[in-house]
């Protein structure tokens, strides 16, 4: 079908206010970080957000977010969260709103991860400050009020090429053990020649191809791309990981590769969910104040997220 007439108005104004990448080639991060400031937008309220920081990689301090959901359980699941961004732009608090959603609707608690980003720290920083968070999770749920049985990882775009590879960092180096991955429009390969969607897909719709390739050059050397911690679709076996929900937009250059990872972990005999969101382009699924189908995205989403951290 054809881009979706609200998402396109959506993505309409976006451009609008400025918030592109059209240009990025010519840009610092910094300043393209100034580019995709936004203003403040209503949120859900929770029950009560925390903001702390622990233990990074490397010896570094790692901000986190802790939101608790409203609901009353007697130990809640909990959530390890990666925000999207290309590993270059975005955090803690780029993300707030779409955490907020995603806590209530899941009814577990959201522990939202502020990793260093590029290129000032550089793969593996990212990721290896996403495992150390999800191993501070798991060691402190008692203090946190969840069960550490009922740990998931999830992220969106750049983040749920995290989430991918946190869950196989915990499989390959002995734990925390994962219960559930949520992979929202991942970045699963650094390879735009490899997956047709980066073509059909590489310009018009928001995200483009020209910027993947500048985020994938901010990020990470070229031999490290082949490596499945940056590259989780580059893994040679992926048996042994966490259920999951891998959620993709029609007019997404990150399409295939996402829907490709999603088919690769049900070969391996993982159980996996994969939803194309037919008329929707990156970035729709925190956009539930303006664009129906994110409402329907995270409601999917969660429901995956709540069968996958039952008790």
């Amino acid at each position: 079908m054809a881009l979706d007439s609200v998402a396109q108005a959506v993505m309409e104004m976006m451009e609008q206010n400025g918030v592109s990448f059209d240009g990025i080639t010519s840009m610092t991060a910094g300043e393209l970080r100034n580019r995709m400031q936004l203003g403040e937008m209503p949120v859900e309220e929770v029950a009560r957000t925390e903001d702390r920081t622990i233990p990074g990689a490397d010896g570094t301090e790692l901000p986190i977010r802790i939101y608790w959901p409203e609901i009353t359980e007697e130990l809640l699941g909990v959530v390890v969260f990666f925000h999207g961004g290309g590993w270059v732009i975005g955090g803690i608090d780029s993300h707030d709103g779409q955490v907020r959603e995603m806590a209530n609707r899941t009814g577990a608690v959201y522990v939202s991860v502020d990793y260093r980003l590029a290129p000032e720290a550089r793969f593996p920083a990212a990721a290896e400050d996403c495992y150390a968070a999800t191993q501070w999770v798991a060691g402190n749920a008692a203090s946190l009020g969840v069960d550490a049985h009922r740990l998931g990882v999830a992220g969106d775009s750049a983040g749920g090429n995290l989430a991918a590879v946190v869950a196989q960092m915990s499989r390959d180096r002995g734990g925390p053990a994962i219960a559930h991955q949520l992979l929202v429009y991942p970045c699963c390969d650094m390879d735009t020649s490899a997956w047709p969607s980066q073509t059909e897909n590489g310009s018009g719709y928001f995200l483009t191809r020209e910027a993947m390739e500048w985020f994938y050059d901010q990020y990470a050397d070229a031999a490290d791309r082949e490596n499945p911690y940056a590259s989780p679709i580059k893994a040679t076996d992926l048996a042994g990981l966490p259920p999951a929900c891998v959620i993709t937009a029609e007019y997404d250059p990150l399409r295939d590769e996402g829907e490709a990872y999603g088919h690769r972990l049900q070969q391996a005999g993982v159980a996996c969910e994969i939803h194309r969101y037919s008329g929707m382009f990156h970035g729709f699924f925190g956009m539930t104040l303006g664009i129906p189908k994110a409402m329907e995205a995270q409601e999917t989403a969660a429901a995956a997220v709540r069968a996958g951290l039952s008790p």
